[in-house]
């Protein structure tokens, strides 16, 4: 059992026709559709037929309710808590010309606690890995709960990775997230956050540096594969040519997913890293940012 620790949003995604113009209208196709980066690499986790608890917390009205019942018809064991007066998280996703960017209301995301934490790992004996996305731990409001599931991790010999998340709250935080993330089992960060947190532009040094604050970094390149760094030494994986590009939102999130599925069955690094490419690519086929329903659990 994976344990994931993150938010439960309601995407709104907008893959716009042209560069947006302002003070005009942009066509676009528009979905709404379950998000949150913890929740995305929990379905995709399913997805690989990983056994998966996300720990969350949603309003109690009706959008968490789904975004719930979603993931739960996805494979994926919900340890969610509701708080009333409180609306679920959403995020406006403008996707354009392979970026895309991310307007941003956690809602009651902010109200993820310790407590939340400490019960999801008492009713999962069988947990083996804590799976920490960066968005609790960069916000204040929800850091006590990203730092909880480090430490209880370590309490109950679990081992630990986390996702960086975003290179803006990077840049606010500073410094203090390598101090949070410090001996950990693995850290990913994409490029933009690997030159926050490490520095420079080159991914093999990026990752080098990483590995000195965990245990081992993978950088995320996009189209031109991926970077692991460890006591191993470097493995360098390609990137793979996607057929079709509808949509960026969510391939990293299913990139963690696959080198977590295939890492914690006993892949190797460059193994692991395959598999995590390959599922980034599939996901940036798709308008949204899980997996369809139809693919669980197959490869």
């Amino acid at each position: 059992m994976i344990i994931v620790v993150g938010d439960l949003v309601t995407d709104v995604v907008a893959a716009l026709d042209g560069a947006p113009a302002a003070g005009t209208d942009t066509g676009a196709r528009i979905r709404f559709a379950g998000g949150g980066q913890g929740a995305n690499t929990a379905a995709w986790l399913a997805a690989e037929g990983a056994p998966v608890t996300l720990v969350a917390a949603v309003g109690d009205d009706e959008p968490g309710r789904t975004r719930v019942a979603e993931l739960a018809a996805a494979g994926v064991r919900c340890a969610v808590r509701a708080h009333s007066g409180t609306p679920t998280g959403t995020v406006i996703v403008l996707s354009h010309d392979g970026e895309r960017t991310m307007i941003n209301d956690r809602g009651a995301g902010l109200l993820l606690s310790p407590a939340d934490i400490d019960a999801a790992l008492a009713a999962a004996p069988g947990a083996r890995h804590v799976h920490v996305s960066g968005y609790p731990l960069l916000d204040p409001a929800s850091r006590g709960a990203g730092l909880r599931a480090l430490a209880a991790a370590r309490e109950h010999g679990l081992t630990t990775s986390v996702d960086a998340a975003s290179a803006g709250p990077l840049r606010r935080a500073g410094a203090a997230f390598l101090g949070w993330v410090r001996a950990i089992d693995l850290v990913l960060a994409n490029a933009d956050e690997a030159a926050v947190l490490a520095g420079g532009t080159d991914p093999v040094a990026q990752a080098r540096t990483l590995a000195t604050v965990a245990v081992h970094a993978v950088v995320k390149r996009g189209p031109a594969g991926a970077v692991w760094a460890g006591p191993d030494g470097v493995h360098e994986a390609p990137g793979r040519p996607a057929h079709t590009v509808a949509d960026p939102t969510g391939a990293g999130d299913a990139f963690a997913a696959g080198l977590l599925s295939a890492w914690l069955g006993g892949a190797e690094p460059r193994e692991a890293l395959d598999r995590a490419v390959a599922l980034g690519t599939k996901a940036v086929g798709l308008l949204g940012a899980r997996p369809p329903l139809e693919g669980r659990g197959s490869r």
